[in-house]
């Protein structure tokens, strides 16, 4: 049974294929193959197709191929640019997500924050991310090809607890609207929690 999510993610498609851009594989960050883009999401190689999109062997879970869809069909020309980083909170009409955002994305890592040191390396490769200076430690990672985030952690200590902060490219929001954009990060926090089970 098709969900409300998938339905939604297809519509998407739907208007996609219906006008395909000539340069999609380059707003993208994709191989294009006939009408199928390739291309990474959340560290698994994604499928894009007019009937559909595959991350890894298996179809993609609901939200996560609503975030895809919704990339492909509003990404740009535009160069990605990485720096300077910009928090959630500065990224334009962002204020009614910002609750979830710092919830779901940031404070549902701070548990973690140990483990999550331990498989820093793991998690960038799973990512095609890379080190960074900040906090005791950070990183940044792809989840899908233009958009990077910075993940910076502070472990706890003896006066204040663990806390993380996420932070989101220059222009992401070129990218992706922007509740797309909140869903990002709490999916790319919900697959680093599942590295650490790994």
């Amino acid at each position: 049974m098709i969900d409300n999510y998938q339905k939604i993610a297809r519509n998407n498609l739907n208007r996609l294929y219906a006008a395909l851009p000539p340069d999609l594989a380059t707003r993208l960050g994709a191989r294009r193959e006939h009408d199928d883009f390739i291309f990474d999401a959340f560290g698994d190689e994604c499928r894009l197709t007019g009937k559909g999109i595959q991350l890894g062997a298996a179809e993609i879970a609901s939200v996560p191929g609503v975030i895809v869809s919704l990339y492909a069909l509003h990404a740009q020309p535009e160069t990605a640019l990485v720096e300077p980083m910009q928090s959630f909170k500065e990224i334009p009409d962002s204020m009614p997500y910002w609750g979830a955002f710092a919830s779901h994305t940031e404070q549902v890592l701070t548990p973690y924050v140990a483990a999550i040191g331990e498989k820093v390396d793991a998690v960038c490769r799973a990512f095609r991310g890379n080190r960074v200076a900040g906090g005791d430690f950070a990183f940044d990672v792809y989840p899908l090809p233009k958009i990077a985030l910075r993940y910076i952690f502070y472990r706890a200590d003896e006066e204040f607890p663990a806390t993380v902060n996420c932070l989101f490219s220059r222009n992401a929001h070129a990218f992706l609207p922007v509740d797309g954009l909140a869903d990002l990060g709490e999916y790319s926090s919900k697959k680093i929690m599942a590295i650490l089970q790994d």
